[in-house]
């Protein structure tokens, strides 16, 4: 890795802001940023990283891009439009969460191009995406992951080869519905504990000591659904069931059919359409607590 390279950086959300503010602060060379939102570049301006005028500018200038975007059909557009500004040999990272298929078609397409593509999809809070201590799942050829780990350092604090293009989504997707599911699973007997007498700081306290410990807990259960904190702009529902549609359309792919997958897909649906939407996603509990069940919501 050449120190003094020019980054890139694609997407300046909730997660994608603070990952570029650590590539700002601890990169040696140039870092160019770009957003639709001006207030998430406005952000940034205490960081050494540039705003750039237009996606054709910063894909011109720019050795290694990063994209932190909302799904999948961003990165295709993005992507495509990269490759017709950049130079060949310029290496893609895509640190959001899309499809296993399309990051693999995506990778195809850059490569006939001349360009390197790595799908790096991120887990953790943003808090720790703040801190610098994420976990990032990396797809990529072994001379790709060899470059770009450094890089991904400056972002996360556990970076894991997992594979060939396409399986740092697999992974990502796993953790995801795997995150989904705990979250269901403890909304609903943090509402069975409460009605059946025990306050829910008091059984939070006592499972994180046993066996039922989980980052879940510690986390959505004792950050957000014991105080009630539900705030917007954080990760709703609609994104839970994106992510949750890549996961059942990888099963598929599989040949599996994931029946818990699929009822936290009908639980958050349910929610979403019941007063959820647009909050974070562990408000969920409240739905629970209304009485609600995973068949409402249906279209």
């Amino acid at each position: 890795m050449n120190t003094a390279e020019t980054l890139g950086f694609i997407g300046l959300g909730v997660m994608g802001g603070p990952m570029c503010r650590n590539v700002a602060k601890k990169h040696a060379g140039r870092v160019l940023m770009l957003d639709r939102d001006p207030a998430a570049t406005a952000a940034l301006s205490d960081t050494k990283a540039e705003a750039a005028s237009s996606l054709e500018t910063l894909a011109a200038a720019a050795d290694v891009i990063f994209l932190s975007l909302p799904g999948g059909p961003q990165v295709e557009a993005v992507s495509a439009g990269i490759a017709r500004a950049a130079r060949p040999g310029t290496t893609i990272v895509d640190l959001s969460t899309t499809p296993v298929a399309l990051a693999r078609s995506v990778a195809e397409r850059l490569k006939v191009d001349g360009f390197h593509f790595a799908d790096a999809p991120v887990a953790r809070t943003r808090e720790a995406a703040q801190r610098g201590e994420l976990s990032i799942m990396v797809g990529a050829e072994a001379p790709v992951f060899a470059r770009i780990e450094p890089l991904l350092d400056y972002m996360g604090s556990d970076v894991t080869h997992c594979g060939e293009v396409g399986c740092g989504q697999v992974v990502k997707l796993i953790n995801n519905a795997l995150v989904f599911e705990n979250t269901l699973a403890l909304a609903e007997m943090m509402v069975v504990g409460e009605r059946a007498g025990v306050k829910p700081e008091t059984l939070l306290g006592a499972v994180s000591k046993g066996s039922g410990d989980s980052f879940v807990l510690r986390n959505h259960g004792t950050k957000a659904m014991l105080p009630r904190n539900f705030p917007e702009k954080a990760f709703p529902p609609e994104y839970v069931l994106k992510d949750l549609d890549y996961v059942l359309q990888l099963a598929a792919d599989t040949g599996i059919r994931p029946g818990v997958a699929e009822l936290a897909r009908r639980y958050y649906d349910a929610a979403c359409k019941h007063g959820l939407s647009g909050r974070y996603f562990p408000g969920v509990i409240e739905f629970i607590e209304k009485g609600g069940t995973p068949g409402e919501g249906q279209g």
